[in-house]
Formats: structure tokens, C-alpha cells, sequence
């Protein structure tokens, strides 16, 4: 079963695909999102316009097919082909050219081949090809002769006419369509047009490069905030830029000369940031710092123990910290999977003038740990997520009621989740190779796909499986090597727990085995994480009490 989405905007026309208005655009991108605007607002609901502006083109160019930039459904399925020709043209006896670095191309000509091209591939629609008309939009230019541009004058909107855009392509597309006219096949060819995931790996870059930029707004103003003593407490929820904000006061710290300390509660997220923050500051999870103190101060802890970790961390408590472990920044991550006792035990650290951070989301809490009390710190609360879809955040707003809505600013919004839906232990393995073949066919790498299980490695009923049909699995050993790094085995597609996989994310994400009687606070909180670590596009694998339990009953 796919979501559903939100309804467009009633008042005005339905633009496919969205998101365009989050595009950071310039030069002959900015131009024609500008007329998108104008189409938008300018005509009915009863019109949709399809695009290639949208960001997952701008590696390859903008255009739907050929040289049209937009395509108008009229209310009564009449189409409309529009190419905009930014800045100046020629007018020459052969007729409009566009001069390029290239070369020239006759505009004429161009828009002709396309439509006569497109009608042939319209007629393969049900009912055959529908009203078809074409018109050039030159907003920059004054088209002198109007009768020698070898185009219909009433199909050429000028800068004299600019205004009068969103007026007469409604008028043009007004055209009554044939009897037989199938709008909404005639809407799904336009959509197929537009290849949304042709290119995978282009997409995903841009994707990245572009979430990198806007959550990284967080990480500018918050480190604008000036406070005596520095104690930030940020409260944000799944991509709202808490990463980006370690990585920069890590930056800060390293270019200051000032020594920092991050600390967190999970491995792999600790493993990730030492791979990507700048050289110099400890990076470590609570135990593992605990273990590098103590062993520094020549005692070894015996992990044999039934209570080892409780004795680690009484010993660190015990611990009186030397200058060798004083800091002048202190960035607690996953603070929500924190003990009161533990900050205590990390402020000893900080030096009398230090700054401290302490980074949270209190949906992302998977112990049930009670909230750290920390008087006197100044909160910050971030609610907007710049990772996940919007129709991801829209199902997990139905589906799980959060007392805090999270706000999405993605770019995507279109995302369709999809959900896959088993009976028992053949099935989740079944629908779970679906789902693997269902990404791929998106044209996701197997390296941009991320299976997760709702279940911990333990107890996972996919944990014993090195592959899944043709697919080997990169699942982690247990092991760590001689540097402390994790171990993985050999593996295409990687695969692990939703506890291991909290702090990191995937372009694609397949979350499995999904299962719960109720619909608890930890399942609440399970699905939520899972659920956003996925940036582009998210296909749940769940039992059929699950779905029925979510609204998604549906097999995949």
C-alpha cells in the first residue's frame, strides 16, 4: 500500500512534482521556477502543470522531453507544451534563434519536432492523443516581428505580454478534450516523464548537498548565542541539524586551538563523527570514555563481569579527573539516552571557563531513560526536520499522534512510502527481498539502501542470514579490529538493528521486521527512528497485526 499525501493547495493549480518552492536556484533555473510561480497561482485547481525544474534534473538539464520545460493538463484534458527562452533571441529570416556557446537552434523547429514526436507517443494512451498545443514564453524579449517568428503570434507570450502568462496558457488549455481522453493515463505518461529517481546517484548528491545546507542553519545560529556560563541544551528532533552543530563546534573548537570532547551514548554514531570531525578532539561513547580514563589510571576493567558496565561507571564517578582530561568544549549527543549521574560525572571535566553542549530528542529515547535535569542551562528547541520527506513526517503525524508535530522543510515531498506486509518467518523473508528489489528498481545503489530491523541484533529473525536471494549483507560481526574499529563481514547491502543504526541515515531504508501487540511508547519511539533515517525514500517491511494496527494492511 503506498500513503497518501496531503492535498495540494485547493485555491490554485496542482504542480507536479513539488518541492520546488525549497529550491535554492539561480541563473535560468531561478527564471523558470519564477514562472512555476506564476502558473501556480494563476490558474485553477481544476489545471496541473508538469515540470523539470525540479531539483533531481538540475544535473541534467531541466526539460521534460525535448526542448518543453512545462506541460499544462487543462480541465478538459487538452494539453499545452511551454518552452521558455530566457534572455534575448535573433529574429532571422529563417525565423526565432537562440544562440548558444555551441551553436544556434531555431526555435520553430525545435517545438515542432517535439510535438510531433510527443503525439506519437501519446497515442498509445487509451482514447488515443488528446488536444495538443504548443506555446514560447520569452519573458526577456520583444518579439519585433511577430509574423516571421514561424510560430502563431497567439502562441507566443513576450515581455510585452508577460503579464498576461497565467490568462491565456488557461485559455489555451481550456480546449475541450475528445470524448475518449483519458486524463488521468494522460497525467500518469506526464509523471513517468518526469524519471524522479532516473538517476539515483546524481539525486542522492544533490539531495545530501542540498539537506547538508539547510539544516545546517541550526549549527549557524546556535552557535551564535552568547551565554556565561556556555551551557546549551538543544532539544531537536530527527534531522534537524544536531550533527551538523557538533561537526561545527568541533571545527570551531580545532581552529581555536581549544580541546574538545564529544561523547555519546551509541557506537556507531561515535564511529561516524571520528571519521568525519576535524583531527584533535576524543571522540568517544560514555563507556568507552569511562574505559579510557580507568585504564589510563592503570585500572582494567574485567568485561567478564555480569555487572561490568555498573563498576565502569562507578569508577569513573571515583575518578578525579587530572589535566590530561580537562576540556574546553563538551558535546554530550543523544543526550536523551543519558543517566542523571552520567552529565555530573562529564561536567567534571570541562574547564572552569568550557562551554558545554548537550544535544537531545526525546522521541529518538529507546531505554526510557528519564529526562536529565539540568538547572540553569538555556534550551533551544528545534521541531523542523531537513532530512525526511514530508510524506514520511505526514504517516508518522497519522499513524503515531506525537504530542510535538515535527515540521519537514525536505525538499521531497513525494516521496510514497510504501509498505510490504508478511505473516510469518517466510514471508518477512520474502517481502523483504521485494523490498529490496523494489529499491533497486527505483534505481537506488545497493550502497545507498539501508535494511534496519525494528528488532535488537539479539533477537533479530534476520540476524543469522548473510544474504538475502542474490544480495550479500554488510551486517556487523559482533568484533571490533586491533584500532577499535567495528568489524563488518563482506556485503553489498547493509543491515542492521534500529538501535545501532539511531544517529545515521540512508538515502533509501528498508525498515523490517516490524512487529508489536500494542502500540506502545517504545513502539512509538521504534518507528519514529526508523522511520527517519530514511532521506529519500522509506518501505516498511511489517506484520500483518502491525500494518493492521498502522493502517497499512495492504501487501506490498
Amino acid at each position: 500500500m503506498r500513503a497518501s499525501h496531503p492535498p495540494a493547495d485547493p485555491a490554485m493549480a496542482r504542480i507536479h512534482p513539488e518541492g520546488w518552492r525549497q529550491l535554492p536556484a539561480n541563473g535560468a533555473l531561478a527564471r523558470e521556477i519564477e514562472t512555476l510561480a506564476t502558473l501556480a497561482e494563476a490558474l485553477p485547481d481544476d489545471y496541473s502543470v508538469f515540470h523539470g525544474v525540479h531539483w533531481t534534473r538540475v544535473e541534467r538539464g531541466h526539460a521534460l522531453f525535448g526542448e518543453i520545460d512545462f506541460a499544462v493538463v487543462g480541465p478538459g484534458g487538452a494539453l499545452l507544451l511551454i518552452e521558455q527562452k530566457s534572455g534575448f533571441l535573433d529574429e532571422t529570416p529563417d525565423g526565432l534563434v537562440k544562440r548558444y556557446r555551441r551553436g544556434t537552434k531555431n526555435v520553430a523547429s525545435q517545438l515542432a519536432r517535439t510535438a510531433d514526436k510527443l503525439r506519437t507517443r501519446l497515442a498509445a494512451l487509451p482514447g488515443g492523443v488528446p488536444p495538443l498545443d504548443i506555446l514560447l514564453y520569452c519573458p526577456d524579449y520583444t518579439v519585433r516581428s511577430p509574423g516571421s517568428a514561424g510560430i502563431d503570434p497567439a502562441r507566443i507570450v513576450d515581455a510585452t505580454r508577460r503579464e498576461q502568462l497565467g490568462a491565456i496558457v488557461a485559455s489555451l488549455a481550456r480546449a475541450e478534450g475528445h470524448a475518449h481522453t483519458d486524463i488521468a493515463a494522460l497525467h500518469r505518461f506526464l509523471a513517468d516523464e518526469l524519471e524522479l529517481v532516473a538517476d539515483a546517484s546524481a539525486l542522492v548528491g544533490r539531495a545530501e548537498r542540498l539537506y547538508t545546507r539547510l539544516a545546517g542553519g541550526l549549527a549557524q545560529w546556535a552557535r551564535a548565542i552568547e551565554m556565561s556560563p556556555h551551557r546549551l541544551r538543544v532539544t531537536g528532533t530527527a534531522g534537524s541539524g544536531k550533527t551538523q552543530l557538533a561537526l561545527a563546534v568541533l571545527a570551531d573548537a580545532h581552529a581555536a586551538g581549544r580541546r574538545a570532547l564529544y561523547v555519546c551514548y551509541n557506537r556507531p554514531l561515535a564511529d561516524h563523527i571520528a571519521l568525519v570531525a576535524p583531527p584533535g578532539p576524543e571522540v568517544a561513547t560514555y563507556h568507552q570514555l569511562c574505559d579510557r580514563v580507568l585504564r589510563e589510571a592503570g585500572q582494567s576493567p574485567d568485561f567478564t563481569r555480569p555487572d561490568a558496565f555498573e563498576r565502569l561507571e562507578a569508577g569513573f564517578q571515583a575518578w578525579t579527573p587530572d589535566e590530561r582530561w580537562r576540556f574546553d568544549e563538551l558535546i554530550v549527543d543523544e543526550g536523551q539516552d543519558f543517566r542523571e549521574d552520567w552529565s555530573a560525572s562529564l561536567l567534571r571535566l570541562l574547564r572552569d571557563d568550557g562551554r558545554a553542549w548537550w544535544l537531545e530528542d526525546p522521541l529518538q529515547n529507546l531505554y526510557g531513560r528519564p529526562e536529565v535535569a539540568l538547572p540553569g542551562w538555556v534550551r533551544l528547541r528545534s521541531a523542523r526536520n531537513y532530512r525526511s520527506p514530508a510524506d514520511i513526517l505526514a504517516v508518522l503525524d497519522r499513524v503515531l499522534a506525537p504530542d510535538e508535530r515535527t515540521t519537514s522543510s525536505s525538499p521531497i515531498t513525494e516521496s510514497n512510502p510504501e509498505f510490504f506486509v508478511w505473516r510469518d518467518r517466510a514471508g518477512l523473508i520474502d517481502q523483504t527481498k521485494k523490498a529490496i528489489t523494489r529499491a533497486i528498481g527505483l534505481g537506488f545503489r545497493r550502497d545507498m539502501i539501508a535494511i534496519v530491523s525494528f528488532r535488537g541484533r539479539e533477537h533479530s529473525l534476520l540476524a543469522p542470514y548473510d544474504r538475502l536471494g542474490p544480495h550479500r549483507l554488510r551486517a556487523f560481526t559482533g568484533g571490533y579490529d586491533l584500532l577499535g574499529n567495528p568489524v563488518y563481514s563482506e556485503g553489498e547491502l547493509t543491515i542492521d538493528s534500529v538501535y545501532r543504526f539511531k544517529g545515521q541515515a540512508a538515502p533509501c531504508v528498508i525498515f523490517s521486521e516490524i512487529d508489536f501487540e500494542a502500540l506502545d511508547t517504545l513502539a512509538v519511539r521504534k518507528l519514529f527512528v526508523g522511520a527517519t533515517r530514511a532521506s529519500m525514500k522509506l518501505i516498511l517491511v511489517l506484520s500483518e497485526r502491525a500494518a493492521a494496527r498502522l493502517g497499512g494492511s495492504e501487501p506490498g
